[in-house]
């Protein structure tokens, strides 16, 4: 039972209405029904455009003055909810309530087709769309249309050629604060994300799961001419080009066409002479890696390639292809 106390006789007529559910108050333009004479006041400014309430910083208007008092808090730093699991501090109540979520695991909203939960309302009401296909939110230019307006504030950036995430060590601008978040890793060095399997750690989610299916062997990417199959779609894309004759990486120097934009790189280092991978035994360089790990074979005395027909053994793979020649008679 309620006990709660009023001073004002009105006050108490409203509240009783509350636990009552009688509504006497209607919009006569949506129908719909409000106990408090001050709430459908406040509702009909939705259907007006009326703001009354502005902030005095950044002149943004508000219909409600709960909400310019929200509002504020982003001008004053004031985060008045503190979760007392992480101790992180939230400017919106509507917020906090979320993430306390992440500590509970509570997750109210569920989808009544697929049963998936949301521990966002937001978030149920985006994944709903997947299943009526609807796309609200269009952009004006190019009549493209996406399921989230976020999604859409993003995709304008295309046209406007707005980034308005910098990196503040290197300038580096961005159009969307994921990839700040994920390139400034590079700075700090931060792996977060790892191999359950082989420990190998990497600093963005979409590598390990791609990481992840060399343990796993699966393979979504099939190629439409030979069926060959990869883990990786850039690496189907870049097979594909085989089939095809594209070289689309072209050296500046001799004009040679390469398939893949690595192999261009490492080609450029005979031009520039440049040698980035060092013989920590004997100290002699190398443009590439591959060409190091073979050298560092003699100091170690390792013969990974065995002949199948005499067991001899040889440290790089051409070594062995030119033995076998003497067992086929096979000449290069």
């Amino acid at each position: 039972m309620c006990n709660k106390a009023f001073s004002q006789k009105g006050n108490l007529i409203s509240h009783q209405r509350i636990h009552s559910g009688d509504r006497p108050y209607t919009c006569n333009v949506c129908n719909k029904a409000f106990s408090r004479k001050g709430s459908l006041i406040t509702h009909q400014r939705i259907h007006s455009g009326e703001r009354s309430y502005t902030c005095d910083v950044c002149n943004k208007a508000f219909n409600e003055k709960s909400n310019l008092v929200k509002h504020q808090r982003i001008h004053s730093g004031e985060h008045p909810y503190t979760c007392d699991v992480c101790k992180k501090a939230f400017i919106f109540q509507s917020s906090f309530v979320q993430h306390k979520r992440i500590h509970s695991g509570e997750r109210p909203y569920t989808c009544d087709v697929c049963n998936k939960a949301f521990s966002d309302k937001r978030n149920l009401v985006n994944h709903q769309r997947t299943h009526s296909g609807e796309h609200p939110y269009g952009c004006e230019v190019c009549k493209k249309s996406f399921r989230q307006k976020s999604t859409l504030i993003t995709h304008q950036r295309t046209h406007s050629g707005e980034h308005p995430y910098t990196c503040d060590v290197c300038n580096k601008a961005f159009s969307i604060q994921s990839n700040l978040i994920k390139h400034q890793r590079i700075h700090s060095g931060e792996r977060p994300y790892g191999c359950e399997v082989c420990k190998k750690t990497f600093n963005q989610k979409g590598s390990l799961k791609t990481h992840q299916r060399i343990h796993s062997g699966e393979c979504h990417y099939t190629c439409n001419v030979c069926n060959k199959a990869f883990n990786q779609k850039g690496n189907l894309r870049t097979h594909q080009r085989l089939h095809i004759g594209k070289r689309p990486y072209t050296c500046d120097v001799c004009n040679k066409q390469f398939n893949q934009k690595i192999n261009l790189i490492r080609h450029q280092r005979i031009h520039s002479g440049e040698r980035h991978y060092t013989c920590n035994v004997c100290n002699k360089a190398f443009n590439q890696k591959g060409n190091l790990r073979t050298h560092q074979r003699l100091h170690i005395g390792e013969r990974p390639y065995t002949c199948d027909v005499c067991n001899k053994q040889f440290n790089q793979k051409i070594s062995l292809i030119t033995h076998q020649c003497i067992h086929t008679g096979e000449r290069l």
